[in-house]
């Protein structure tokens, strides 16, 4: 059917907003006019998003650099470039069995009917994507969706109007506006963004944003997936490699300059080792580093309200006593807006930098008693969206992954339980609500339709009324199977 004026957002008349009125009415002809797209026409879009961002790498790479000041050529090909191929070539792979209907048992008092569940495209999704990986936080989402065989609208974050920019022109040289399309503008353009009545609506951004995000949605009834984030924990139990973990957790922490919703955010670690690990996440951060002052590898922080804000956490800690290890003069990156690696040694629990998600490269090291004290401490707070554990004892292990709710794990390593496209992504509590990746998010922007195939050799018409002392019988014989 046609868009109906009542789908379209009450917004404020301004070229952002008109054009989204109008991309989001078009979207919605498009899919009444199509609404199941065939596995063919799914193939070709998801070829497009491939051809679009392997076509237009150096460009994105190139805009994403100046929106940031300096953002590393390598974590821009493999984060955004690399990933975002990846999970749409593996999309492509299993499309096919995602799409195909799945039969599911009949009990035997309805056989011979069948029953089946069949994904059907939900319509127009909308997805809202930020700055710290805006190339593919953009994509893989819309991936899922174009899978499912929905419509796309993306609004990307203002803080990378460059990459915004250059997305815009990519999709537009690919996709009809009707199947996918980017919306840009700012804030007042974000708020109509959410206020929109999408079939679905994706969030990826910080918890208080997502809050408001999801009472917008509701006002229309529009499903959410928030991908949020939070204080994400890495446990060293007493059997770990700490040269290895602290590899690891250098690593996580110092990709992107922490600017990453599951990057580590802080360290439990054992009374006993506390000193050996700081000492060894300094060095690994050194070897990976070593000219971390002049380095382009070393990403710049997105703006200068954000760099303030972190400079004002490590302020804050040094000032209430905690020891500190800088990795990186502050008098040489200060000006190319970067931020030392700031280790931080048993911070009090009311330091700032203990009280918010920090996302940058500003680590707390805190000392615990026991692998209890640890689960107890990740438990006192919010359910975070990763948690990683080091250590090879696996018992301790598996208390530690049954006692804590988080959204994801990775054992051993940071990060890759993110890059495992075969792995749902998404937070609990609030780091988030729903999941996306591979089939999850095929089905995260499918309607599961429920189908039952009745069968015409079927005697439920026993059961019309008038009922009899006959009914009453054939109850009692169903109730033997049921």
């Amino acid at each position: 059917m046609p868009a109906d004026t009542a789908h379209t957002p009450n917004i404020e008349n301004t070229d952002g907003a008109r054009d989204l009125a109008r991309l989001f009415a078009l979207q919605k002809e498009t899919c009444a006019a199509s609404p199941y797209p065939s596995f063919d026409e799914r193939i070709d879009r998801l070829n497009r998003l491939i051809r679009l961002t392997e076509d237009n790498e150096t460009k994105f790479v190139e805009a994403i650099n100046a929106d940031f000041g300096n953002r590393s050529f390598y974590e821009t090909v493999i984060a955004e470039i690399v990933v975002t191929v990846s999970g749409a070539k593996l999309a492509k792979k299993h499309l096919q069995n995602w799409m195909r209907p799945r039969g599911v048992p009949t009990p035997l008092h309805m056989l011979p009917a069948k029953s089946r569940i069949e994904p059907q495209p939900l319509g127009v999704v909308g997805v809202i994507s930020p700055w710290n990986y805006p190339l593919q936080l953009a994509l893989a989402p819309t991936v899922a969706a174009l899978a499912a065989g929905n419509s796309v609208l993306i609004k990307p974050s203002e803080l990378t109007p460059r990459l915004s920019e250059a997305l815009k022109q990519a999709i537009a040289s690919e996709f009809d506006e009707g199947v996918c399309a980017v919306v840009t503008g700012g804030v007042e353009v974000g708020q109509a963004f959410t206020e929109t009545p999408f079939d679905h609506l994706l969030f990826t951004g910080s918890t208080s944003i997502g809050a408001r995000v999801a009472q917008a949605a509701a006002n229309n009834l529009t499903p959410v997936t928030l991908e949020l984030g939070g204080k994400s924990p890495a446990i060293i139990d007493e059997s770990a490699d700490i040269g290895a973990a602290a590899k690891s957790i250098a690593y996580g922490k110092m990709m992107n300059a922490g600017q990453t919703c599951v990057a580590p955010d802080y360290v439990l670690a054992p009374e006993q080792l506390l000193d050996q690990t700081a000492d060894a996440i300094a060095d690994a951060a050194r070897s990976m580093f070593p000219a971390i002052d002049t380095s382009d590898d070393y990403t710049s922080i997105i703006s200068d309200r954000h760099f303030s804000r972190l400079k004002s956490l490590a302020d804050d800690a040094r000032k209430r006593g905690a020891r500190i290890i800088e990795i990186g003069s502050s008098n040489a990156l200060h000006p190319q807006r970067k931020i030392p690696l700031t280790i931080v040694i048993n911070p009090p629990s009311d330091a700032e930098v203990m009280k918010e998600e920090i996302f940058g490269p500003i680590l707390p090291i805190l000392s615990t008693a026991s692998a209890d004290s640890a689960i107890a401490h990740v438990n006192a707070g919010d359910r975070p969206l990763a948690l990683y554990w080091y250590g090879d004892n696996k018992q301790t292990r598996d208390r530690v992954l049954q006692k804590t709710v988080s959204g994801g794990v990775t054992v051993n390593d940071t990060l890759w339980h993110v890059a495992q496209e075969n792995l749902p992504f998404g937070g609990v509590g609030k780091s988030g609500i729903g999941a996306y990746h591979g089939e999850r998010g095929f089905e995260t922007f499918s309607h599961l339709k429920p189908v039952f195939y009745q069968s015409r050799f079927t005697s439920g018409s026993i059961l019309y009324p008038p009922y009899t002392e006959k009914t009453g019988k054939v109850l009692s014989f169903l109730r033997k199977f049921i």
